[in-house]
């Protein structure tokens, strides 16, 4: 897959005292505040901090529906054999500010059906990047699955007016790289031989929102998030990429 990448000197820019090209200026910019530890509603989903005591179960439980393991693959640690080794893990990995670990739960079961985290947060500079996602098979192809990604991409523009939110993944993983191309996120490269996981490389696929992509993207969501744009068996009249073609 070829993509255009984005060159600042392809593009107007400023200049110092001396004619060199300058970043644009941020008058007043301050460092953000870190994501706080409260949940996020949404009509499908809740999407909330981590606890193993409420959340562990229902997560393994959800996470066994995937019968192959194909979930694992492109996550640096899993599966998991039993319900005490993944609370463990959860317990030693999941209760830190960075990465922040998400639960995201059905509205309708109650249930903990997935998990994201906020991670690589730099206030200074205004980025943070959401990773570690496992969506289970309940959680997939949902309704809730793009709102609980829009629900975090909110959070981090609308309430704690960050500049760029980054997806990375595993270069091979063309599943998570559609789904970054289809939740607004643009291609940035690729990071060859960026780090290894399970005993094997990994290049790494970078994509980013900026904030001033932001309120057209979180437009197409709430067009596609109403309750207008599903039938009556919660299938969707109009993509999200559709959507956001037409804005």
């Amino acid at each position: 897959m070829t993509a255009s990448i984005y060159d600042p000197l392809d593009h107007p820019f400023a200049t110092n005292d001396l004619g060199q090209p300058v970043g644009a200026p941020l008058p007043g910019w301050t460092a953000r505040p870190r994501p706080p530890r409260t949940a996020m509603e949404g009509c499908f989903c809740r999407v909330e901090p981590v606890d193993p005591a409420r959340h562990a179960a229902d997560l393994f439980a959800a996470n066994g529906l995937d019968t192959e393991g194909r979930n694992w693959t492109y996550l640096g640690y899993g599966p998991f054999a039993r319900l005490e080794d993944y609370r463990a893990w959860m317990e030693k990995t999941c209760l830190g500010d960075d990465p922040l670990f998400h639960a995201i739960v059905d509205s309708a079961s109650g249930k903990a059906i997935g998990l994201a985290s906020y991670l690589r947060i730099d206030p200074a500079g205004g980025v943070i990047e959401v990773g570690h996602i496992n969506y289970s098979p309940a959680l997939q192809r949902t309704p809730a699955a793009t709102e609980a990604m829009f629900l975090m991409m909110a959070r981090v523009f609308d309430e704690l007016g960050y500049r760029r939110y980054e997806w990375k993944c595993d270069a091979l993983n063309a599943p998570s790289r559609k789904a970054a191309r289809r939740l607004g996120f643009t291609f940035e490269g690729i990071f060859r031989q960026a780090t290894t996981y399970k005993a094997r490389n990994r290049d790494t696929a970078w994509f980013s929102v900026i904030d001033g992509e932001w309120p057209a993207l979180k437009a197409a969501f709430q067009t596609w998030l109403d309750p207008a744009n599903f039938d009556g068996e919660g299938r969707q009249k109009r993509g999200l990429a559709a959507i956001r073609a037409s804005g």
